[in-house]
């Protein structure tokens, strides 16, 4: 008999073997000698008391032993040679994902980067942290891996409804992640690790007949001479690649997309988004607050850098933590020369001293109208580079950040002095107020005071806001028809994960890539 079971055990005995099994025996009321088996299916720290425990959710063999656990994702077997064709534009998560699914489906993907390998984009980060100076195609958003391969490699979603995350997960372990993504709740691989894996995921589609050109920005659409359908798309360097279909996983940052997808008129949607700052604090702040540690006191070596998610609602408005970064760094996420972006990142270890996370406010469609006479369903993109740009000016340029410490926010001055911060091209003082629009900084003010109730120290003298984060997710979506995935307008167009407005991280993108593979190959497969 299987039984499966939640346990609450404290540290460390969470982390036995013999403590979990005996543990089982009891919630069972059974004897020890039957309890045949225990796997481990997902574990969470809960560290609402200050006994600190986890949470295990655990299948037991009663009377029998464990079944199998399932297995790993296999290699995708090579394309037939009379295989069709189909265009993946964009290696992120969700280009990757539809490249390893349409593999298996029967069809043979071609990738088209923009960027560089993730490898040679690893070089293309010190120009911009050092010199103040982006490469255009080939930074911290573009590149084999997307925005997500410098951006801690956090692995949780609540998207579950796009399919299986666990799935996902597999996929992860079958390239080369650590296998403990599988059973932790809140799973991460780390921007030092996560490169590697793309690799060998890379390697795994050429093996098996898939093609990847980096270095290939798409510019326009290749149309049937009625319009209706698709054919193809054309690269800047005038080559023309042809395909009946072409999945669209270009991310949130290219907007470049989005002014070829209205050119060629068709239809997008604005949507809302999110805006606002990174917010740092030291680490040994986070980890006091939230493991109830006593003054002084350093951090269990067997607790992880202790993570938060702050939440609420303002006058309408959200206003959040996102993509919150415990022991990591800020980075610079622009994509152009003359805007400031921010951004968090952490290494597998998550041991640096700071802890970050974005603290943004919703922005709605509608907050964005000044903007809408003159761009129309882009006036939420004109809105994002008019404060990005801003931010440059405030920063004083060399892709420096305007920051203020949050004492400072709340009482509306400048900051006289900064702390350090590990934000590379370095911080201006500068009074947020006079950057951000008025309704945020409103909300900020108010959303900061809430949140020192649940994190003491939240608004104290060491936090430190930096500006400004406004690439939370895009400003646009592509429509498609819920059935078939493909753009209403436009048969053999999918428009797929954070680019087109349908997901919002490195999981969802990824499910939502293997989604429209699934929904392409049923297309080219008719």
């Amino acid at each position: 008999m299987l039984r499966e079971l939640h346990l609450r055990l404290p540290l460390p005995q969470a982390d036995s073997p013999d403590a979990r099994l005996r543990a089982a025996a009891r919630a069972l009321r059974l004897p020890l000698r039957r309890i045949h088996g225990l796997r481990l299916l997902k574990e969470s720290l809960d560290a609402r008391q200050r006994t600190i425990c986890k949470q295990l959710r655990c299948l037991v063999a009663v009377d029998e032993p464990l079944p199998p656990p399932t297995p790993l994702p296999a290699s995708p077997s090579p394309a037939p040679q009379d295989a069709p064709r189909l265009i993946i534009v964009g290696s992120g998560p969700a280009g990757l994902f539809a490249a390893l699914r349409c593999l298996e489906l029967g069809v043979r993907p071609v990738l088209l980067e923009r960027g560089k390998d993730v490898s040679a984009r690893r070089f293309d980060l010190r120009p911009i942290n050092c010199e103040g100076r982006v490469p255009i195609d080939s930074n911290y958003c573009f590149g084999e891996g997307g925005a997500g391969a410098f951006s801690d490699g956090k692995l949780y979603t609540r998207a579950t409804k796009r399919g299986d995350v666990a799935e996902v997960y597999r996929y992860f372990v079958a390239y080369g992640a650590n296998p403990s993504i599988l059973t932790d709740a809140h799973p991460h691989i780390g921007s030092d690790k996560l490169p590697r894996i793309i690799q060998s995921m890379r390697a795994a589609i050429i093996a098996a007949g898939g093609e990847v050109h980096f270095g290939t920005r798409v510019c326009g659409l290749l149309r049937s001479a009625d319009g209706s359908r698709l054919l193809g798309v054309r690269s800047v360097d005038g080559r023309e690649w042809q395909a009946n279909a072409v999945i669209l996983a270009t991310g949130h940052s290219a907007r470049d997309i989005y002014r070829m997808l209205v050119q060629e008129k068709l239809m997008l949607e604005r949507k809302a988004f999110a805006a606002g700052v990174r917010i740092e604090h030291p680490q040994a702040l986070i980890d006091a607050a939230l493991y109830h540690l006593r003054p002084g006191q350093i951090r269990p070596h067997n607790l992880p850098a202790a993570r938060y998610t702050l939440s609420t609602t303002i006058r309408e408005r959200g206003v959040h933590s996102f993509c919150m970064c415990p022991g990591g760094f800020i980075v610079p996420a622009a994509t152009e020369n003359d805007e400031v972006v921010v951004n968090g990142m952490s290494l597998s270890r998550r041991s640096s001293p700071l802890a970050n996370s974005g603290f943004v406010v919703t922005v709605t469609p509608e907050d964005t109208d000044t903007f809408a006479r003159g761009h129309g369903v882009l006036s939420g993109i004109v809105w994002q580079k008019q404060l990005e740009q801003a931010s440059a000016r405030a920063g004083g340029g060399a892709m420096k950040a305007p920051a203020q410490r949050v004492q400072d926010f709340l009482n509306r001055r400048t900051s006289v002095s900064l702390r350090a911060c590990n934000y590379r091209p370095g911080i201006t003082p500068y009074n947020l107020w006079e950057l951000l629009p008025r309704g945020i900084c409103e909300r900020m003010a108010e959303g900061l005071r809430l949140f020192e109730r649940n994190i003491p120290g939240f608004t104290g003298e060491d936090a430190l806001l930096i500006g400004t984060e406004t690439r939370t997710s895009s400003p646009v979506r592509i429509p498609r028809n819920s059935d078939t995935l493909q753009h209403p307008q436009l048969a053999g167009l999918f428009p797929c994960a954070e680019g087109a407005g349908y997901a919002g991280g490195i999981v969802s993108a990824a499910l939502d890539g293997r989604l429209c593979a699934e929904a392409a190959a049923a297309y080219l497969h008719r």
